[in-house]
């Protein structure tokens, strides 16, 4: 395990190999599904962020869940569109992505609430909120979090200091009552409207009814000829992958998945 100096970063030789290898052999129009097919059979992982006693910026190609599959794959994507190509750009934009504002001040300052993610990206122009048209976005989510603050004991450095809670339940207090138009499940089919509304590549948020709680998941939208599917860092199939069932049947067979709202790498 190394420690950048320039910078709090955990991260292994093979991380930055990967990071730059894939910038390498990308091509100067490839598209963020290009850079996420880069990651297909790397092992889902979930927690890869809670290995430090104080907030590092960690750099994991090995190991990915949904949220690190996704910033990983975005940091990539600007990076190259915007001709940056070396270990330190991705790091930094790694960094924009995964912070408030891009600044790394301690374990509040890590965007934990994608709700949060999606407000902050969005305020430092580097994702579209998708919200219209009316339909498929028919549905209206109001933002109501709090699993943080009242669960923790499930998160390592809310356990390990007790005084960081109260700021984070001041976040969650800022963010609930945000109100987000998204697509309902029974939306998400084969359709005209849906294929000119989603975009391959776009980041697919999973909004969900559970207690506390905003996104359930996410991924990338692939389109296929039977309709839209989730590439995705997988908990059922252990791993990065094109998820063979269609996004629609998908959230069906999970009750709290209410539907999904769609951000758009600028």
């Amino acid at each position: 395990m190394v420690l950048g100096a320039e910078a709090q970063m955990t991260y292994q030789r093979a991380d930055s190999i990967k990071i730059c290898q894939v910038l390498r052999q990308a091509d100067k129009q490839a598209s963020t599904l290009w850079f996420a097919r880069q990651f297909i059979g790397v092992p889902y992982v979930a927690h890869t962020l809670e290995v430090n006693d104080h907030e590092q910026l960690v750099v994991n190609t090995r190991q990915l869940d949904c949220t690190t599959l996704v910033e990983t794959v975005t940091a990539l994507k600007l990076c190259n569109d915007r001709g940056r190509r070396t270990w330190a750009d991705y790091v930094r934009m790694l960094t924009m992505l995964r912070y408030r504002q891009g600044v790394l001040d301690g374990y509040p300052s890590r965007l934990h609430y994608f709700s949060d993610w999606i407000r902050d990206k969005v305020q430092m122009q580097l994702v579209n909120d998708i919200q219209q048209p009316n339909p498929p976005f028919s549905a209206v989510q109001t933002v109501n979090v709090s699993y943080m603050s009242t669960h923790p004991e499930a998160y390592k450095a809310l356990k390990a200091n007790a005084a960081l809670v109260p700021q984070i339940r001041q976040q969650e207090q800022s963010l609930s009552g945000l109100k987000a138009r998204y697509i309902p499940k029974s939306a998400v089919r084969n359709t005209k409207l849906l294929r000119t509304t989603v975009k391959d590549g776009d980041i697919i948020a999973i909004t969900c009814n559970k207690a506390g709680l905003d996104i359930a998941h996410l991924g990338f939208a692939v389109w296929r000829k039977d309709g839209l599917h989730l590439l995705n860092a997988s908990m059922l199939h252990k791993k990065v992958v094109e998820e063979p069932m269609t996004l629609y049947r998908y959230l069906q067979k999970h009750k709290t998945f209410t539907g999904i709202r769609i951000l758009r790498i600028q």
